[in-house]
């Protein structure tokens, strides 16, 4: 008597395998769920800033505030330089704070990006916010030497992250050329608007309220974010 093989023996599964020997099949696992609002915090907190800070505006007199906060070219030779600063906070109404915010919000997303979300990538990123506003206020402060209608509004800055993202956009996320076809494609179309803002005037842009319009500032704000990217990239931290 031949003896049994040593195989008739041994235990066999308590689950028992599917045909052909291959695995049972895996649960399925629950779809990756990606963020609805997924911007850097800087872009939020800029938006925050256009728009709250008009919330806060509206609680005060519009003459008072325009009055003593509100940039005029005749500023400059009255020593009230803080106002190329104070104006790019002030709007005229909703509308002109709610469209600034969404600009803002639009094109700082990139360039917060880009100058990281450290401490110090959050100080250069609004650093060069204020920095394109003051710069395109003084550059139409000085095209405009004497003049005393005051303007006001973010779209000077917002105009500066504008020019700031078309280097980043000619650059694939790091500064480009300064002639990019990015730069000179969005740098044309805003100046085309700003030429029909030149033309119209504030019946142009929706709610810019009693202050006047600053067109040729926003071209300033555009072309000073484009050139200052470069520079102040440099001093961005590595994440």
């Amino acid at each position: 008597m031949e003896p049994m093989p040593a195989s008739r023996f041994e235990e066999t599964p308590d689950t028992p395998q599917p045909w052909g020997g291959a695995p049972p099949p895996e649960a399925p696992q629950p779809p990756v769920r990606e963020p609805v609002f997924n911007a850097p915090w800087q872009a939020v907190a800029v938006t925050v800033l256009i728009v709250g800070g008009y919330a806060l505006q509206s609680l005060f007199p519009p003459d008072a505030i325009i009055g003593a906060f509100a940039f005029a070219p005749v500023n400059l030779t009255a020593g009230r330089w803080e106002t190329l600063i104070t104006a790019n906070f002030l709007h005229g109404g909703w509308a002109h704070a709610m469209m600034n915010g969404a600009f803002a919000l639009a094109f700082s997303t990139p360039l917060a990006r880009f100058f990281g979300s450290k401490l110090e990538g959050g100080l250069l990123f609004f650093g060069f916010y204020v920095l394109t506003g003051v710069l395109g206020y003084l550059i139409y402060g000085l095209a405009h030497m004497g003049g005393h209608t005051p303007v006001v509004g973010a779209s000077v800055a917002v105009s500066g992250l504008m020019g700031g993202a078309a280097r980043l956009i000619g650059g694939h996320g790091r500064p480009g050329r300064v002639f990019s076809s990015a730069v000179l494609g969005m740098g044309g179309g805003w100046v085309a608007i700003n030429l029909l803002i030149a033309v119209f005037g504030g019946s142009f842009l929706p709610g810019a309220g009693g202050a006047g319009v600053a067109w040729d500032a926003h071209i300033a704000g555009f072309v000073m974010g484009a050139l200052l990217i470069g520079p102040l990239g440099r001093l961005a931290p590595q994440d």
